[in-house]
């Protein structure tokens, strides 16, 4: 798999003070790669950096080889599309309209996430919270980025759904997109990632495949991970 996006020595920062410290990193096309960290490791902070969000203070990064920079409208332009934590809908419009305002054709994502076609004259804020945000991946799907970037996917969701838009991302590397995957949940996480890091205070600690770090889960989860939300016992 050829390099998509290349992060190299990222710092990155808020005011002026640093929070992430000299990071380097990168996704291949095709591949899901996860950011995994407790609360306050910076994850949020390089992802934001990443999608145009927040300015670099130092450190570079690359798209297929050529330079990343400018807001999030100029780098969804060039392929790289975010999903941002939280439900990131309008709440008052339906969700026909909420597809339509994406970049990408509605008839696109509703075949990629067809429980949406029932809820099409429904306003986007009557919908659950699952139903939000399949929304939003479909919308960010159906725009077919070259590069994916999704924070706390699972946030506030039950397993059968958080499992539903895991799959749904999984599928989309299948194609060739590549995706940058913040998730608090690090057992479901590495179990759709090709490969994986792990952070602690504003730096890579640890990094190799998914299967390797889930062989390794009780000392990830124990030694960098403490404080973190864990899955339940079905998911061991």
């Amino acid at each position: 798999m050829s390099t998509l996006l290349q992060a190299s020595q990222l710092t990155i920062g808020y005011g002026g003070v640093p929070v992430v410290h000299d990071l380097s990193l990168e996704v291949r096309s095709g591949e899901i790669v996860t950011l995994l960290g407790p609360n306050g490791a910076g994850k949020t902070t390089t992802i934001s950096a990443i999608a145009g969000v927040l300015p670099l203070m130092s450190g570079s990064l690359e798209l297929q080889g050529r330079k990343l920079s400018g807001p999030v409208h100029r780098r969804a332009r060039h392929g790289v599309s975010l999903v941002p934590e939280g439900r990131s809908v309008f709440m008052g419009l339906s969700t026909a309209t909420n597809l339509r305002l994406g970049r990408g054709e509605p008839d696109r994502a509703l075949d990629l996430f067809p429980e949406l076609r029932p809820l099409l004259d429904r306003r986007a804020g009557l919908l659950s919270g699952g139903e939000q945000q399949i929304l939003t991946l479909a919308r960010a799907l159906a725009a077919q980025p070259k590069l994916l970037v999704v924070d706390e996917l699972s946030l506030g969701l039950a397993p059968l759904i958080v499992r539903r838009l895991l799959d749904a991302i999984r599928a989309a590397a299948d194609t060739g997109i590549g995706v940058l995957l913040v998730e608090q949940y690090a057992r479901q996480a590495l179990k759709v990632a090709h490969r994986a890091y792990v952070m602690r205070r504003g730096r890579i600690e640890i990094s190799g495949t998914g299967g390797e770090l889930f062989d390794r889960i009780d000392e990830v989860e124990a030694t960098y991970l403490s404080g973190a939300p864990q899955t339940d016992d079905s998911d061991r």
